[in-house]
This record gives structure tokens, C-alpha cells and sequence, in this order.
């Protein structure tokens, strides 16, 4: 048995199946991307074990299929023992065993980049200090709390867990929160005095200015779903927490939506109920509601300086986008300035901070606080294919170099 297993798994036959299947998964999830969207499909297919069902131009298809991980660690295994079984550890051989070597450093360095990079966003504006980022994805739960007069509690529960339903007990908290609904996606509604509005869904909150409702599911680069959960606090009644209140770049889509409807005026009175905290009183303690994007929360500090948008003349065409920022670490005993701008990023702390948005033109016209936007990513891999191509290129030349000095070896000797 032991005989068979090795045989399988140093076989060739093994790595022509993988790579079919590995050619059949990127193109059934290239496809799917149209109706899933492209996070969605790469969650689904290239970073999971197995896919049990596929979508295939609108269609759903009950055909399971190995997912990216599994494809990609069989590959390894059976990069690794055919190696070892069959290739001689000579010399000669060297520039052999480095290639592999670097495919096998490509390999794991792109399943540790799947497993332990993330991205998320940080968006400021001048003046404005931050020591966190927000996920582009994924909303929580926040419940807030004074602790003294400069600390804060927070307890946040992830929308993913209130997809599921039912009750969610913390033990930080005093109260039980009950999910009466959960909408992935929704749309605001202002409810403008002298309308025939349906009664609120509750008397709480943001519920008594703004109607909320169950939106479809989008899956477009340009989309965002925000999602908006109806919670009932023991002891503290009902309450409407959506990510429109809570994310400040769908606050900002609204303010500029009202602002074209109604004027900048109303539309600041208006977006202000939205965004007004939602508070109340639980075991003796005050606590704040509101669903924000997932935050990660750095032991630092950035203030966004000053932001630069230049453009070239009378084009929109980007010239400059340049971020001077203030970075202070008390763990450090640190407090300097950087420049932020395209094809510059920062590198700090297992940090990387990409220049990616910037207050528009239009806006800047406008009089809009400046703003800028920053791609925060960690990933503990990022050097992996870069080592990983030089030892393959190493190993190529290597390889070539030995068969060179052996031909013109051997052509010398027999002129």
C-alpha cells in the first residue's frame, strides 16, 4: 500500500490531472465572476479546499470540484516527491534543483499570501487622525462605552454572525442581542415630513428619520453591499443599526446625492440625522450602536497633513496624488512626517500603505474638506515571489551555464 501511495503521488499522470483541473477551476471561476462578483468567486473558488456547486453564465450547477488550495497543495506534494524520488543530487543537477526550489517558494508563498495578507482601507481627511483601518468588505456590530475620560470599550460582533439569526449573548455585555432581521444589502429612504410614510420600523434611533430596505445582492467592482440589522436589546428596546450610518464613504455617496437633489444645506441637515449617535442605558452604563466596516487597530497613529490632486491641464487625467502624513508611535518614542504618493508607498510596522483615492476635482471645487485614501496591506508573504523568481531564473542560467561549459568542453577536446 505504502508502495502504491508513493506511486501515486510522484506520478506524472497526477500532475497532468491537477493541472487540468487547475485550468478548468480558473476558467469556471473566471465565469462565475459575472454573476458572483470577483471577490465573491475568488473566495469561492481559489481560496477554499472544495466547491460544491458552480455558477456557470446564470446557471447553478451542482458540480463539485477541487478548490484552489487543494489543487495547489497536491502540487506541492507532488512537485516535492518526485523530486526527491527521481532527480540525482549531483552537480550537474544543480540548476535543476534550484528551479524546482523556487517553484516550490512560489507555491507556498502564494497559499501564506492567501491565508494570512489582508487589505483594508484608510480614509482621512486633513487634519483628521486615525489609528485604524477599515475592511472594504465586511461590517460588524459595534457597541460602545466609556470606560474613563480618554478609553473607550468597544464589543463588535461581525455581520457574518448576524446573518444567522437568533439571540448573541457577550459576556461584556449586560443585555441580549435579539435579531429580528438582516438585510446583506439595503437602501435608505429619508422619511420628509408631510409624506405618506409607512410607519417606522422602529421608534428608536436613526428609524425615526430613515426607512431601510432589503436591496439585492450586488456583485459589480463599483458596488457596495451594506448591510442593515433590526436588533432588539434586552432592557433596551429595538433598534435600526445600518452600515449607511455607519461607513463615512456611504455617508459621503448620500451627502452628494442630496446635495444635487436638495441643496448642500438640506442635504447636511438630512445626512446629520443619519449619522446622529444612537444611545441608551444598560446596566448602569451609557453604550453606543452603530454598524461600521471591520476595523484594525494599530498600537500608532497616522494625521493626514496635507492632501495634493493634480491634474494635467484641461484634462482629468491624474498628474500627482500625494498624501504628507504625521506618524506617531508612543511605543517608538517616534513623531515624523512621510510622503505618500503613486508608485511610493509607505512601509511601516508589517504595514504597507498604497496611495489609491483622492479628493475629486469636483469636489475640491466645491469646498470639500480635502481627503485622501490609503490601501493598508499586511502580508507577511510579499517577498516570497520575488525570492521565488530569482531562484527559477538562477536555476535556469545555472542549469544552461552547466551544459555550455560541458558542450564547449567537450568540442574542444574532440578539435
Amino acid at each position: 500500500m505504502l508502495s502504491r501511495l508513493i506511486k501515486i503521488i510522484t506520478s506524472l499522470r497526477l500532475t497532468v490531472v491537477l493541472l487540468a483541473f487547475g485550468i478548468v477551476l480558473v476558467f469556471v471561476g473566471t465565469i462565475a465572476q459575472a454573476d458572483e462578483g470577483l471577490y465573491q468567486a475568488q473566495a469561492r473558488y481559489f481560496k477554499q479546499w472544495w466547491v460544491w456547486g458552480i455558477s456557470f453564465f446564470g446557471h447553478k450547477i451542482a458540480l463539485p470540484l477541487p478548490g484552489g488550495y487543494l489543487i495547489g497543495t497536491l502540487l506541492l506534494i507532488n512537485l516535492v516527491a518526485a523530486h526527491i524520488q527521481r532527480f540525482q543530487w549531483t552537480w550537474k543537477k544543480a540548476g535543476i534543483h534550484l528551479t524546482h526550489a523556487g517553484i516550490v517558494l512560489l507555491l507556498v508563498g502564494q497559499l501564506a499570501t492567501d491565508l494570512l495578507s489582508r487589505e483594508t482601507q484608510l480614509r482621512f481627511e486633513e487634519g483628521e487622525t486615525k489609528s485604524w483601518s477599515e475592511s472594504a468588505m465586511d461590517y460588524e456590530l459595534a457597541f460602545l462605552t466609556d470606560i474613563d475620560a480618554t478609553n473607550q470599550q468597544v464589543v463588535a460582533i461581525p455581520a457574518s454572525l448576524l446573518a444567522r439569526g437568533g439571540e448573541i449573548q457577550h459576556e461584556k455585555l449586560p443585555f441580549t442581542v435579539r435579531v429580528k432581521s438582516f438585510w446583506p444589502n439595503s437602501e435608505p429612504n429619508f422619511r420628509a415630513p408631510m409624506q405618506q410614510n409607512a410607519p417606522p420600523l422602529t421608534t428608536n434611533g436613526v428609524a425615526q428619520h430613515f426607512d431601510f430596505r432589503e436591496s439585492a445582492m450586488t456583485h459589480t467592482m463599483e458596488g457596495k453591499n451594506v448591510p442593515t440589522a433590526v436588533i432588539e436589546l434586552g432592557g433596551a428596546g429595538e433598534w435600526v443599526a445600518s452600515g449607511w450610518a455607519g461607513d463615512g464613504e456611504r455617508v459621503d455617496v448620500l451627502q452628494r446625492f442630496y446635495s444635487g437633489e436638495l441643496g448642500q444645506q438640506m442635504a447636511a441637515s438630512i445626512v446629520g440625522r443619519l449619522t446622529q449617535p444612537q444611545s441608551f442605558e444598560a446596566g448602569g452604563k451609557k453604550y453606543t450602536v452603530t454598524m461600521r466596516p471591520v476595523r484594525a487597530y494599530t498600537p500608532y497613529s497616522l494625521t493626514l497633513l496635507k492632501a495634493t490632486h493634480e491634474v494635467y491641464p484641461g484634462t482629468g487625467k491624474p498628474k500627482d496624488f500625494r498624501s504628507r502624513v504625521r506618524i506617531q508611535n508612543p511605543l517608538r518614542s517616534e513623531d515624523r512626517e512621510v510622503e505618500i504618493y503613486m508608485n511610493n508607498p509607505l512601509r511601516y510596522a508589517g504595514l504597507t500603505f498604497f496611495q489609491s483615492q483622492m479628493i475629486t476635482t469636483e469636489s475640491m471645487s466645491a469646498g470639500a474638506t480635502p481627503w485622501s485614501g490609503l490601501q493598508v496591506v499586511r502580508n507577511p508573504g510579499w517577498i516570497t515571489p520575488y525570492a521565488g523568481c530569482l531562484i527559477v531564473a538562477a536555476g535556469l542560467v545555472t542549469q544552461f551555464m552547466i551544459h555550455l561549459v560541458g558542450f564547449l568542453s567537450k568540442r574542444k577536446r574532440t578539435a
